[in-house]
C-alpha cells in the first residue's frame, strides 16, 4: 500500500496538488504550471494520486499510471462535502486528499483511449442525428406554411 496519497485539482493552465500521509499529515501544498506537473510527479515516489473526474482526468490518470503511481478518480460529487473553508482550487485538493481516506468511497474507472474515442463517436453520432431530426422538422414546419403537409419521417423528406 502506498504510503502518501496526492489530491490534484485539474485546471487548463494551474493545478493545485495536495500531498498527505495515509494518517492524514500534510507533505505538501503545491501550485504547479501544466508544463511542471508531471516533472513534479515523476520526482516522486510511488503514491495513491486521486483526481477529480472531470475534462482531461482521464489523460492524466494515463499519464501519471505510466510514471508508476496508483491513480484513482472520484467523483467532484463526493468531493464537495469535505471542502473545509472557501471553494478555490488549494481547497478543492486537499478535498480529494480527505474524501480518497474515506473507506467507504467509491471511484470512477479511468478509461482507456479508445474508450474515450468511442464515447466521442457515439455523442457525435447522436448529435448529428438530433440536428437532422430538428431541421427536417423545421423544414416541415415551413412546407405547411405553404400549403404542402408532409407525413412525419425522415423517409417522406
Amino acid at each position: 500500500m502506498k504510503d502518501t496519497v496526492i489530491g490534484v485539482d485539474l485546471a487548463k493552465n494551474i493545478f493545485q496538488v495536495h500531498g498527505a500521509s495515509r494518517a492524514g499529515e500534510v507533505m505538501f501544498r503545491k501550485k504547479l504550471r501544466r508544463q511542471q506537473f508531471m516533472q513534479f510527479m515523476a520526482t516522486q515516489p510511488p503514491a495513491l494520486v486521486v483526481l477529480e473526474a472531470c475534462g482531461s482526468a482521464h489523460y492524466w490518470a494515463r499519464e501519471l499510471a505510466g510514471a508508476g503511481h496508483e491513480v484513482r478518480l472520484i467523483a467532484p460529487q463526493y468531493v464537495k462535502p469535505f471542502v473545509k473553508r472557501q471553494k478555490n482550487d488549494a481547497a478543492d485538493a486537499e478535498a480529494i486528499v480527505i474524501a480518497a481516506r474515506q473507506p467507504e468511497m467509491r471511484f470512477v474507472e479511468p478509461r482507456t483511449e479508445a474508450q474515450q474515442a468511442r464515447g466521442v463517436l457515439f455523442r457525435a453520432r447522436q448529435r448529428l442525428v438530433h440536428q437532422r431530426t430538428e431541421l427536417v422538422n423545421a423544414l416541415r414546419a415551413v412546407l405547411y406554411e405553404f400549403g404542402l403537409v408532409v407525413p412525419q419521417g425522415i423517409a417522406h423528406i
